[in-house]
């Protein structure tokens, strides 16, 4: 299809206007008109636009993409690598940051509530219909070993686990990513677990202290599952190819 119509697409699913982003979404660095052959990517790395490169590819599609608010502005170094080598090679840039993490059923927080077996309830910020951070129940509850089991089975690397209790884990919050001061409203909510990305010192205390089991996956392990459902979409329902590439990244 047309990049226009591509775009299109991408933006009456994940509805960006909604939501006040740390960098555009939607297409950020412009390659070929048509578009057939897309590589998602969690990150826009040079080795997922190498690649690209090398697949043939005329669309790069990613969850982090460029021009990040507070960074610099001029372009130099990593990023005039990065950015030289998708004009080189007539490539489209398309991210999607948090209409991706957001997204009902092909976001990364409802793609890992499906991998752990967590029925999604609601959003953790009860008054932001846009809420990032989410939250589900366990039926039946889960311990806090089992529940490890579960994310190093689906993400493929066993988690670091804060234990806030002694108790089951009946309720779960989930924002993918960072954000691991979420335990804070989690525990406001007087839910047993929280579940993000990364961990920060201040973390421990928080779980520790409110009594909620704090589980941190992984920035990139956690961020795998919205950009694959989302190529998975475009794949069944445009008849684009789509080829997930999966560089690894343990933070």
């Amino acid at each position: 299809m047309k990049r226009v119509e591509f775009i299109e697409v991408l933006d009456q699913l994940l509805t960006p206007w909604k939501f006040k982003d740390y960098a555009p979404n939607g297409l950020q660095v412009e390659g070929r008109e048509e578009v057939s052959h897309i590589v998602t990517a969690v990150t826009a790395g040079q080795a997922a636009i190498d690649a690209a490169i090398e697949l043939g590819a005329d669309t790069l599609l990613v969850h982090h993409g460029y021009f990040w608010k507070g960074e610099s502005q001029v372009i130099t170094g990593m990023k005039r690598n990065r950015i030289k080598a998708l004009l080189d090679n007539d490539i489209n840039l398309v991210g999607y940051h948090l209409p991706l993490d957001a997204h009902p059923t092909l976001g990364n927080n409802a793609q890992l509530a499906k991998a752990l077996g967590l029925e999604l309830a609601g959003p953790m910020e009860l008054s932001n219909e846009l809420s990032i951070p989410v939250w589900g129940k366990f039926e039946p509850p889960v311990s806090e070993a089992e529940l490890c089991e579960r994310i190093a089975k689906a993400l493929g690397r066993v988690p670091l686990c804060i234990s806030g209790h002694d108790r089951s884990i009946s309720t779960l919050g989930i924002c993918t990513g960072g954000a691991p001061d979420y335990i804070d409203l989690a525990a406001s909510l007087n839910l047993d677990g929280y579940l993000s990305g990364e961990v920060a010192e201040r973390t421990y205390y928080s779980a520790k202290e409110q009594g909620v089991s704090y589980f941190a996956a992984g920035h990139h392990a956690t961020e795998r599952g919205g950009v694959q459902a989302l190529g998975q979409h475009l794949a069944d329902n445009h008849g684009l190819k789509v080829t997930f590439v999966d560089c690894d990244n343990p933070v």
